[in-house]
């Protein structure tokens, strides 16, 4: 199955820039962005991104996937002027290049396949600092959740992340780390392997989504996450861009 016609914004219209801010103060004041699964001109723009966020980190660069496929999926967030602002690929496993996890966490992503875990990593995230980061991060995710469980029945998803930053996804997704700290080939730098089933993450989403305004300085993404309607909104643009419309989903 390909990606590649997928219509380019799947967002609810209220979530599109808002005229006469800069992308920036829009997104801070209101969430406006768009996320798209990316075309050749948003792939681009997104890796440059990408690079800038991962060298300023001392990371070595990796590139996206060149084309949007039926295992490989990328997520572009774009602000005010078109502007990119976030990215995240999503790796379905079962594929021909397999999991980027994979290379660092061999043993760990074959004993959960053992299991008979569907597995699904994200990838390759990088947000500008520009911006209200928590709303696009939880964008992103909230929109790779609907590929993932909702359209591909996948039910546990990986993340590799520095160590540095493995309480903030376990505090603001609820992950649990799966494979202790090594070094990751690709980017040359320690990474840390952690895990959520995606039943947690739907039922998080169910209670806490759409309530950020409620929520102060909330220490979770899910409160950012869409709404129930949102998502059926965003799910139902997936479908019809498929062809799949009244096809059953998870």
């Amino acid at each position: 199955m390909s990606y590649t016609n997928l219509t380019r914004s799947i967002l609810p219209a209220k979530h599109q820039p808002v005229p006469g801010h800069d992308a920036a103060s829009a997104e801070a004041l209101h969430g406006a962005f768009t996320i798209r699964l990316a075309h050749d001109d948003e792939r681009t723009a997104a890796g440059a991104l990408l690079a800038q966020r991962y060298a300023w980190r001392g990371y070595r660069t990796v590139t996206l996937p060149r084309d949007q496929t039926g295992w490989r999926t990328t997520l572009t967030a774009h602000g005010r002027g078109d502007t990119p602002i976030g990215t995240l690929t999503l790796e379905l496993d079962g594929g021909p290049e397999g999991l980027s996890a994979a290379a660092a966490f061999g043993p760990e992503v074959e004993a959960m396949r053992a299991r008979g875990l569907r597995l699904a990593e994200f990838t390759r995230l990088a947000v500008d600092t520009g911006v209200h980061s928590t709303r696009v991060l939880a964008g992103l995710f909230h929109v790779g959740y609907i590929v993932a469980h909702r359209l591909r029945a996948c039910d546990t998803l990986l993340l590799e992340v520095n160590p540095r930053h493995v309480r903030f996804y376990e505090r603001m997704l609820g992950c649990q780390v799966v494979g202790d700290e090594r070094v990751h080939p690709g980017v040359q730098a320690p990474a840390v392997l952690l895990s959520a089933p995606f039943a947690y993450i739907r039922a998080q989403i169910r209670a806490h989504a759409g309530t950020a305004e409620l929520a102060g300085n909330a220490r979770s993404l899910y409160p950012f996450a869409f709404a129930v309607d949102e998502e059926s909104g965003i799910l139902a643009r997936l479908l019809q861009a498929q062809g799949r419309t009244g096809t059953s989903v998870h």
